[in-house]
């Protein structure tokens, strides 16, 4: 389905109660029946980029409210994230590259994923653009343009999800040598976007990274996404998934599954939905829908005949 602006909460608003087999938080302290989660800190490896925009703090207010507890989010790259959660040390994880989570759930660390929302990337850079790529809709030409005019490109070069898309992209516009004008800053992307004002001109960005500091920089889009009109191949899908507490049983699951479900109910939905900086929305939430995408559960490429019995 092509990424575009859509209504997708139409007709669904107000405040919904969360309902988890099993995971029912009881606001009246005196039901001894009734199940309760456990758990004070639920902790949160997430990508830099819902950390750097403000969303989760809006989220999660309402979350800690319910139900008492605190939401440690440790904001890091994608890989980073997923393989913080592989050595027990998260409970849930929210990221945005699908192959990389496909791995995490493959090698048996990751279950009940999700998906949660989506923005999309955009190629930036300074409004002298001298490579001269602004206003095409071809990434990979655009890209194969920056390394032949040598152009200054900073890359994540972190493992993250938009690190992992712009060596798809790289790939896909075979460019495989790179230069001087290739840099690494192993960083966020907030961190790489102000070196880009600073002394680039080109790099690969979240829209909603870019616009959260749209105010405070320099700098313009030059290829767009999907979400303006521009190619599929800068889809910019985030999932979460609990942390597989058969492999670590240290893990919060009970706190971690309720979150799932928070964030994915009506309520967490419109949030995301409802978040703005500047009159910019950042996000589009993606986890509710009338046919909904069963596929989200497992790997893209699982196929059950192939599953020992």
């Amino acid at each position: 389905m092509s990424i575009h602006r859509r209504e997708i909460l139409a007709g669904v608003g107000g405040s919904a109660t969360i309902g988890l087999a099993g995971c029912i938080s009881s606001d009246d302290g005196d039901d001894d029946d009734g199940p309760e989660i456990s758990g004070e800190t639920i902790t949160l490896t997430t990508t830099t980029s819902t950390y750097d925009t403000g969303l989760l703090d809006e989220l999660n207010a309402p979350f800690e409210d319910r139900y008492g507890v605190t939401v440690d989010t440790v904001s890091q790259g994608t890989g980073a994230a997923l393989e913080t959660g592989r050595g027990g040390d998260s409970d849930v994880v929210m990221v945005h590259a699908r192959s990389l989570e496909d791995e995490f759930m493959e090698e048996g660390y990751g279950v009940n994923r999700r998906d949660l929302m989506f923005n999309d990337f955009v190629v930036i850079g300074t409004a002298d653009d001298p490579a001269g790529i602004g206003g095409g809709d071809d990434v990979e030409a655009a890209f194969a343009t920056i390394a032949e005019e040598e152009a200054a490109f900073v890359s994540r070069g972190d493992e993250s999800g938009t690190h992992t898309k712009e060596l798809e992209i790289w790939e896909a516009a075979g460019v495989d040598e790179f230069g001087e004008w290739y840099q690494e800053a192993g960083q966020g992307m907030g961190e790489v976007i102000t070196q880009v004002d600073q002394t680039g001109d080109y790099t690969l960005a979240d829209r909603g990274t870019f616009l959260s500091m749209q105010s405070e920089i320099d700098l313009e889009i030059h290829v767009e996404g999907p979400i303006e009109g521009g190619p599929e191949l800068l889809a910019n899908p985030y999932g979460i998934v609990a942390v597989n507490p058969g492999v670590h049983d240290n893990v919060e699951y009970d706190l971690a599954m309720a979150y799932i479900g928070y964030l994915t109910s009506p309520e967490g939905q419109e949030i995301i939905e409802n978040y703005t900086v500047e009159d910019e929305q950042l996000f589009f939430p993606e986890a509710i829908s009338e046919d909904p995408n069963f596929q989200q559960y497992v790997p893209e490429d699982w196929d059950p005949s192939e599953t020992d019995d």
